[in-house]
């Protein structure tokens, strides 16, 4: 085989092996997503309903997205690497904790946490997920459910992002049935001791620190602890092949038997009720990382469909391309306002899991027809990364199934409005009624 190998190469072309054409030279009639387009598409000048510190969060993070994210996030995606290169720049923003108030975090509103998680996204979800997973699940989860002694030594290194966090709940045999995980912590003196198995657990790879749920074997209640990267038995490796988030190291975790100090569980997870708290934020937050995508992808087809010409005018010129980019438009503004008002009723106290649940559902439902129709607007250059779209439509995919599926959301929102569960399928009835 070697030989047959070795002759094979001798016969390719002398320009087999060179690298690809810059784009900018390959396809000079359109500007590449390296250099983001400006924004079009707040069409209902969503600005006037944020108040002037929401208003500057955005435009900051806006401004590090596009100047320090976009030029590289491409090759990255490609290789399937996370851009450790831009950690220094995210930690700038001191956006990492969100609403969290004290120990070093930044203590900001959750429609200012909202939009700097839309304006990640509207230029690289992968970016968003990682701060995503990092502040609006671990993070909160310490906030909301650590102890005094545990928020003053883990926050301010977590806001900093001197120190990285994953939040470990999912398993292989359990996703949207989450609460049936079946990982356990037994009680030993001094300590805990984990066993058990975690999936799809972004940044785990490269975590300091990793927020792991586990059964209690005494209680068989969920209970929630820290666990500290390198501990004696616990493993994580990447999850390769994905066709989404690809910069975003998803891994499998395996702990066996892991051993973590009493002062690092978490005192306020004491059943699977507990992590609502965190999930009801945090599906706030999913709900505008679609939103921040559409948003790109809306950005990038108005710039393409004004410079690219075909049949002597610009793609702009047709009716058929207009009809399908207002209709993207039209698809931003509804998802803009629903992502707000979801904001507005938590700041009140008033949102409600089936509120969370209706916004994620339809905000990624609308975010896919969105994408799909960015897509067919952008013709051959649309399976293009460099073009953005390509790899936004391959990063919402993950996103409208993780933190709750379109179908799970929408079963949480109908229970709600009915009174009527209906996760589980009806018991089969042995009797035939014929």
């Amino acid at each position: 085989c070697s030989r047959a190998d070795d002759q094979y190469k001798n016969e390719r072309s002398s320009y087999f092996n060179l690298p690809s054409l810059d784009v900018s030279v390959a396809f000079p009639q359109a500007t590449p997503a390296s250099i983001f387009p400006p924004c079009t598409s707040d069409y209902y000048h969503f600005d006037d309903l944020l108040t002037p510190e929401e208003q500057a969060i955005r435009m900051k993070v806006r401004e590090c997205a596009e100047r320090d994210v976009a030029p590289i996030v491409t090759k990255y995606w490609e290789k399937a690497e996370f851009p450790f290169e831009v950690v220094p720049k995210l930690a700038a923003l001191c956006v990492a904790g969100g609403t969290i108030k004290g120990y070093g975090c930044p203590g900001m509103s959750i429609t200012g946490s909202a939009v700097a998680t839309a304006e990640l996204s509207r230029v690289d979800a992968s970016c968003s997920t990682f701060i995503l997973v990092h502040s609006s699940l671990a993070m909160l989860t310490i906030g909301f459910c650590g102890s005094e002694a545990q928020k003053q030594q883990y926050l301010p290194s977590l806001a900093q992002l001197k120190t990285i966090a994953c939040w470990g709940l999912t398993e292989p045999d359990y996703g949207s049935d989450a609460s049936a995980l079946r990982s356990t912590a037994t009680k030993v003196a001094g300590g805990w001791i984990l066993e058990g198995q975690k999936r799809w657990i972004g940044n785990s790879t490269f975590a300091d620190v990793l927020v792991i749920f586990a059964r209690n074997t005494a209680t068989n209640q969920i209970n929630g602890f820290i666990v500290k990267k390198d501990a004696p038995g616990l493993q994580a490796t990447k999850i390769a092949n994905k066709i989404g988030l690809r910069s975003v190291q998803n891994g499998d975790i395996l702990l066996k038997k892991v051993f973590v100090p009493d002062e690092d569980r978490l005192p306020g997870v004491n059943s699977f009720k507990d992590t609502n708290k965190v999930l009801a934020v945090s599906r706030v937050m999913v709900a505008w990382q679609p939103i921040g995508i559409s948003m790109g992808v809306y950005d990038m087809c108005h710039r393409y469909l004004k410079e690219r010409k075909q049949f002597g005018v610009p793609l702009a010129a047709f009716q058929l391309n207009q009809q399908k980019l207002v209709q993207m438009l039209g698809n931003v503004q509804a998802m803009i306002l629903i992502g707000w008002r979801l904001c507005k009723l938590y700041e009140t106290g008033k949102m409600t899991p089936g509120h969370a649940s209706l916004g994620k559902s339809y905000i990624t439902l609308r975010a896919r027809e969105t994408v799909s129709l960015g897509r067919e607007l952008l013709g051959g250059n649309g399976i293009l990364a460099d073009f953005l779209v390509a790899k936004a439509f391959c990063d919402l995919e993950p996103i409208y199934t993780y933190e709750g599926t379109y179908d799970i959301n929408t079963l949480v929102t109908g229970r709600e409005v009915t009174g009527v569960a209906s996760f589980k399928p009806a018991a089969s009835n042995q009797r035939s009624r014929l």
